[in-house]
């Protein structure tokens, strides 16, 4: 229980830092949370994602950038860690998550059509925090003119 409260309260005050490409920041009724984030943009790296990785930090996550829009689907081949996968729309509109993806499962896990970006998180942290679809994302790669919280926003 304490360490779900201290999770909440570390989230609830880390998102008041400047908009950085190193870093995701989301924010919905009752909750905000930051994590650092390892960009991957390129195909070579979209198909290695966290494969082989026995560890990832609390609050650190893999951020899968595409060039459009666009139907997507993960599986967890190699992976040795449970993921939560945040899909995100270009506005930065959580569009959906898939929570716990387990590891070494080849199931496909698709997400909404309209894809733009793709966090993956700790198996169990957006429960934990509240975090949930509808919720808003800011990041230096959306288009800051549609960004429902853009990053010049304080």
């Amino acid at each position: 229980m304490w360490r779900t409260a201290a999770a909440v309260l570390f989230a609830s005050g880390a998102a008041s830092a400047e908009c950085s490409p190193d870093a995701v920041e989301f924010r919905w009724p009752g909750g905000q949370a930051r994590f650092a984030v390892e960009i991957v943009d390129t195909v070579e790296e979209r198909a290695r994602g966290l494969m082989f990785r026995e560890y990832l930090a609390r609050f650190s996550g893999m951020l899968f950038v595409y060039h459009y829009p666009q139907p997507v689907s993960f599986w967890m081949k190699n992976t040795l860690i449970p993921l939560d996968l945040i899909f995100i729309k270009a506005d930065g509109l959580v569009g959906q998550v898939h929570p716990d993806a387990v590891p070494g499962d080849l199931t496909p896990i698709a997400g909404p059509i309209d894809t733009l970006m793709v966090l993956e998180i700790n198996g169990g942290l957006a429960d934990v925090l509240g975090l949930g679809a509808d919720a808003e994302m800011r990041h230096p790669a959306l288009d800051q003119s549609i960004a429902l919280w853009p990053c010049s926003e304080p």
